[in-house]
Order: C-alpha cells, then sequence, then structure tokens
C-alpha cells in the first residue's frame, strides 16, 4: 500500500467534505459501537477477561523466542512448512516462490492486514497470478481499486448505492442486474465469489491467533471464506506476524472471548477454524499442503521500546469504531494500512515518525480509544509518546515549538499564575 500519512491533512478535508462518507461513517455508532456496548453489557466478568488477556499477551511478549520455537516445533510435527521472513520484501518472495513451486495462477485470499502491510497483492499480481479476495468488504474495496479503510469492516465507507453502482459495472458482463438491496448484493458477491473457490489453485488466509502447545492456526470471520478457500485449495499459505503467538488453546480461548464482543459485539465470531497441519489420510477436505509465512517486519525492534505495548493489538478495530477523529475523517485519510488511534501508534512505529507524526496529534484524547481496547492498550498515552519524539528530532513547525517550549517553561513557574 502507497504511503501517504504526510498528506493527512489534506487528505481530511477533503474527507470532511465528502457527504457519502458522512453519511457511510454514521454505522460506526449505529452499529459496532451500540453492538459492543450490548455485548459487553450482557458479560459481567469481561473486565476481568480484559485483564486475563493482557496478561497472556504480556508474558507471551516477554517469552516470544521460546513460543515461536515451540510453536514451529508441534506446527511441523503437523506436517505444517514454516517459513521465516524479516521484512516485507522476503515474504512477498518466499510466497511468490511458494506460488510458483504450486503452479498457481488463481489464488483466494482471504482478509489479512499483514499482507496489506507488506503490500502482497500488487506483487503477486505484477508475477501474473490472479488474487481474488473473498471477503466481502476487501472483495468492494479490491473492485474499487481501493485500500481498505477500516480492520474489521474493509469498506465501510462505501453506501449501498455505491456498492450497487460498483457491482453492476464489474458484474453485468456475468449477467447481474443492477441490485439496491443489501441482501441481493450480498447474494449477488456470493454467487460471484463462489466460483472463485472451485477454480483456485491456492489459498492465503491471515492468522487471527497461533497456539503455541498444539501448533494450531486460528483463523475468525463471520463469512466463512477462509474455510472455503483453504477447505478447497490443494495449497494453503498463511501469512502471519510474530506476535499472534499466545501459549494455549485456554488463552486462545481467552483472547476470542474479547475479540468478537469488542470488534462487533457477538458472543463470539460466527466461523473460529483452528488449523493443525494439512488434510491428513482419511479427511475429506483440507490442503494437500500447508506453508506458514511468519512475518517480523519490525515487531521485534519494538519489543524493546516503549512502543511495546502496541503488539497485544489483536486487530478488533474498536479504538477506531469509538474515535472521533476517525469518524469524521474515515480510514483513507491516515493514508497507510493501520487507521485510527492504533495507526496513529503503529504507522509512526513501521514508517518513522518523519512520515508518520501528523497521525499521533490527529487525536481530542478523549480517551476511548483505550477505555474500550479489550487489550487494555493505553492509546493515548503511546501517542503522547511520539509527539514528545516529533519535538525531540525538531519535526514539529516552529511555531508549535515555540508554543510547547512557553507552555512548559510555564508549567513549571505555577508561583506566576
Amino acid at each position: 500500500m502507497r504511503l501517504e500519512t504526510p498528506q493527512f491533512k489534506e487528505k481530511s478535508r477533503k474527507a470532511l467534505a465528502d457527504p457519502q462518507l458522512r453519511r457511510a461513517l454514521e454505522t460506526l455508532q449505529t452499529n459496532f459501537s451500540g453492538n459492543r456496548g450490548a455485548a459487553i453489557g450482557r458479560l459481567p466478568e469481561f473486565d476481568a477477561l480484559r485483564d486475563r488477556a493482557r496478561a497472556i499477551k504480556d508474558h507471551t511478549l516477554a517469552n516470544l523466542d521460546y513460543y515461536l520455537e515451540a510453536w514451529e516445533g508441534a506446527a511441523t510435527a503437523a506436517g505444517a512448512k514454516v517459513h521465516w521472513a524479516r521484512g516485507a520484501g522476503e515474504a512477498k518472495t518466499l510466497i511468490a516462490d511458494l506460488c510458483r513451486a504450486a503452479g498457481a495462477r488463481t489464488v483466494v485470499k482471504a482478509k489479512s492486514m499483514i499482507g496489506e502491510e507488506i503490500g502482497l497483492n500488487p506483487h503477486l499480481e505484477a508475477e501474473g497470478l490472479e488474487i481474488v479476495e473473498t471477503d466481502l468488504g476487501e472483495y468492494i474495496v479490491q473492485l474499487a481499486g481501493e485500500p481498505p479503510s477500516h480492520i474489521i469492516g474493509p469498506a465501510v465507507h462505501k453506501t449501498v448505492e455505491q456498492v450497487a453502482d460498483l457491482f453492476h459495472k464489474r458484474h453485468a458482463a456475468l449477467g447481474h442486474d443492477r441490485k439496491t438491496e443489501g441482501a441481493a448484493l450480498v447474494g449477488e458477491a456470493r454467487e460471484v465469489l463462489r466460483e472463485a473457490y472451485f477454480r483456485a489453485d491456492l489459498a492465503i488466509t491471515g492468522a487471527n491467533l497461533l497456539v503455541a502447545e498444539t501448533g494450531s492456526i486460528v483463523i475468525v470471520t463471520n463469512e466463512g471464506n477462509a474455510d472455503l478457500a483453504q477447505g478447497l485449495a490443494r495449497v494453503h499459505i498463511v501469512l502471519a506476524s510474530l506476535e499472534k503467538l499466545v501459549p494455549n488453546l485456554d488463552d486462545a480461548a481467552t483472547v476470542l472471548r474479547v475479540l468478537a464482543r469488542s470488534a462487533t459485539g457477538q458472543e463470539m465470531a460466527a466461523y473460529t477454524t483452528l488449523v493443525t497441519g494439512p488434510r491428513r489420510a482419511g479427511e475429506s477436505d483440507g490442503p494437500e499442503e500447508l506453508h506458514v509465512v511468519l512475518v517480523d517486519n519490525g515487531r521485534a525492534a519494538l519489543l524493546g521500546t516503549e512502543f511495546r505495548e502496541v503488539l497485544r493489538c489483536i486487530r478488533c478495530g474498536a479504538c477506531m469504531n469509538h474515535c472521533p477523529v476517525y469518524g469524521a475523517v474515515g480510514g483513507h485519510a491516515y493514508g497507510w494500512v493501520y487507521p485510527g488511534p492504533i495507526g496513529a501508534v503503529l504507522t509512526p512505529a513501521f514508517v518513522g515518525v518523519e512520515a508518520g507524526r501528523h497521525l499521533p496529534n490527529a487525536s481530542s484524547f478523549c480517551g476511548r480509544c483505550a477505555e474500550v481496547c479489550p487489550m487494555r492498550i493505553p492509546l493515548p498515552d503511546l501517542m503522547r509518546r511520539w509527539r514528545a519524539e516529533e519535538f525531540t528530532r525538531g519535526l514539529a513547525p516552529p511555531r508549535q515549538r515555540w508554543a510547547l517550549a512557553m507552555w512548559s517553561w510555564a508549567a513549571r513557574r505555577p508561583r506566576l499564575y
């Protein structure tokens, strides 16, 4: 994905002037936020679960080398082939080589934020592969030639009318009339995508969790698309980042209980699948080959910094669902893979504070992101640290630096006022 974070201010002004985007973003309040509140209200122990989930991730990150080795051993014993990639370039080369070795021409793909982060689709398309996104939101933005604007709702910036126009333009040649109802549009997408599952040679999915004890991969969806993709394809490639590890299945269950409630307000996601190795003798479905590409891409470097807490993130999207800034400008204004409060912390970490410095400043510091985060990541505090880094490096505009210096001088002399 092209880096456009330096244009945050210009992109935000454009977003604020877009009436269709205004209407589309209303769903954040009517759907995601409201459903989360209702789901948590039905679970009195939710805060205790958050504390437990945070402790699980902190323990795992503190012992990440041990759990990575344990997971690799268990996954390999179950028949998976594990590949390691230090950065985006290595990961893309590895996956392209695997696709070439499999003789793949068509690849069905389930939603993967790390895939967006490394720019996987354009790389594989340049290799001559047809890539079909199977998550409905990802399929919509793929047809539109746009990046996702939300972690769990990639097309949340689109109105039903815009999707109807897009589908009519792309699907008319397949014999589909223009539809305007949401359910009819979903049915049309299902019909088009179902054919892709059967002709695909290879499937690529992300991973919500990696379970060290069993070598399993946990994949969570609400559409079953990842199950169809990896269940029907001959070769399944899982693309995952290092921080997805949890020690055991009990720990995975704890994280899953806070994930769905925080993301969409569900008790559990509709489909939670554990993949442990490729298809075995006597099994009726599953891939013949399972490859897992584990990507660092800056995670290990974060472990030893004051920003390590951000690695607890489970990509639920709750912070952006409750963020007044995200709710006003949407995800594309942030200019890279991760929008909202989590993007304001992750983006400077991954692309540098020079390029990402506007994002930590795009906050009202109302604290709602930290309040709703299931992993209790102190997002406002981490954004303040990036602001301090910006100031220390002399990247802030002179007027802002002068104002902050004056405030600091006055704050140290309360007797003056």
